[in-house]
């Protein structure tokens, strides 16, 4: 599947893109990180306690067939799996995520989402940022942020807690992912490594999770490393990060940290709940997720592809995706509810776009911008709702739309950060991190 390519022509493992030209795995963004979060505590500024993680589907998740079901639509719309009851009275999800409904008390649905673009790239970067591309924008580039996405602001913004990253991709970066104008200061961390593999371990990471911080043998070596990285291309313009100064000494202390090592190591997991989370990518990922949050990291972007259905649609859900989904989405919403950590963790649930309405002579269903629906829990939205509504055959929202600028300004205003606040460019250009006409998105705080 490394390979499969997506309607556009573009292969999967052209969509992923390590973060910061490879800065260990995007880690090296730490030590130009370190002396803002000291300019920060000198302001007296604090820190949010809510985390982020963001499920991310690439390739656009029929929502029609899962979380906005159309029983009674004609056949060719309504496709052919059943709605079930859930944990919450009046709110139905399909069949083939029978845990997740066991579940639905733990997170709310946003059935009026919309936008313009049914383009992945371009709609990718559009749900990722909050801002729709310009005619300029290049999705072959990598990355291709022409906005910084929610987790790059969210670090830039509130900076890490303590000695682990302040924003994880994983297990790879997706190309708008990035940070954009913001720099390497608040690009993530990339995993670069798949959480379900035996004897997973995250590259670069040093030393690595099964060697001992006093085992290392030559610390001159490992910071001849990290200069190594620090002169890539994408670094060379930040001059504060050429010098070897102590928040460069802190970041290697960082990445040799006891809390970061437990952190990233997976295999200190029961093996009764990581099968509950599924023994595959996603539920993996999902699970390392909520290590993390519980560890502090406030940002984690998950990117999960093979979402795009054109072909035999209900044939690829039932039994390829959909039992996925349903362990690792139903099990984080539990554990992180188990753990108390809920409250403080903001989960989002999207792809990039929802598919056709009307299923297509393939058994399939195709790229839908128009109406697609949303999963969010925790963090402070009000969980077990059902807001907005997509109309009878989930073609538009009927009233009420809400869009990614909207979800931009509502991610953060769960984060606490405004959604006025705005950056600077390198050139002086002022840049909102909402765009013009976002708003928050009040109904999911009823």
């Amino acid at each position: 599947m490394g390979n499969r390519k997506y309607c556009d022509g573009m292969r999967r493992r052209d969509l992923l893109t390590i973060g910061a030209a490879g800065l260990f795995s995007a880690g090296l963004n730490l030590p130009m990180q370190l002396p803002q979060q000291a300019l920060a505590s000198e302001q007296g500024r604090s820190a949010d306690e809510i985390s982020l993680i963001i499920l991310f589907l690439q390739g656009g998740i029929s929502t029609i067939d899962t979380w906005d079901m159309k029983p009674n639509a004609p056949s060719e719309f309504r496709g052919e799996f059943n709605p079930i009851a859930t944990n919450v009275s009046g709110i139905q999800l399909c069949e083939h995520l029978p845990r997740l409904a066991r579940q639905m008390d733990k997170f709310s649905l946003l059935r009026s989402f919309t936008h313009r673009n049914s383009s992945h790239s371009h709609a990718d970067h559009y749900i990722l940022t909050g801002y729709h591309p310009t005619p300029a924008f290049d999705p072959n580039l990598r990355p291709n942020n022409e906005k910084p996405s929610h987790g790059a602001v969210i670090s830039k913004k509130l900076g890490p807690r303590g000695s682990v990253p302040a924003y994880v991709a994983l297990p790879k970066l997706h190309k708008s992912g990035g940070s954009s104008y913001l720099g390497t200061d608040a690009a993530p961390f990339t995993v670069e490594a798949d959480p379900n593999t035996p004897n997973f371990a995250v590259r670069d990471l040093a030393p690595p999770i099964t060697v001992p911080a006093d085992r290392l043998g030559n610390r001159r070596d490992l910071l001849s490393t990290v200069d190594r990285f620090q002169k890539s291309s994408e670094v060379e313009a930040n001059t504060s990060a050429r010098a070897l100064s102590s928040f460069q000494q802190r970041a290697f202390e960082l990445m040799t940290s006891v809390e970061t090592k437990r952190a990233f190591d997976i295999g200190q997991e029961p093996e009764k709940l990581r099968d509950e989370y599924g023994r595959h990518t996603l539920g993996q990922s999902c699970l390392m997720a909520r290590r993390l949050v519980e560890a502090g990291v406030r940002s984690v972007l998950i990117h999960h592809s093979d979402w795009d259905t054109h072909n035999d649609n209900f044939h690829m859900l039932k039994n390829r995706l959909l039992p996925k989904l349903d362990a690792g989405m139903s099990t984080m919403f539990r554990d992180l509810s188990d753990r108390g950590l809920l409250d403080k963790t903001l989960v989002l649930v999207t792809g990039e776009f929802g598919r056709t309405p009307r299923i297509n002579n393939a058994a399939g269903r195709d790229h839908w911008g128009p109406s697609t629906a949303i999963a969010l829990g925790g963090g402070g939205v009000t969980n077990g709702i059902a807001v907005g509504d997509s109309g009878p055959r989930a073609e538009r929202p009927s009233s009420d739309p809400r869009g990614p600028e909207d979800l931009a300004a509502t991610i953060y205003r769960c984060m606490g950060v405004a959604p006025d606040t705005i950056f600077y460019t390198a050139e002086g250009r002022p840049m909102p991190i909402v765009p013009h006409g976002g708003k928050v998105i009040n109904e999911l705080f009823a």
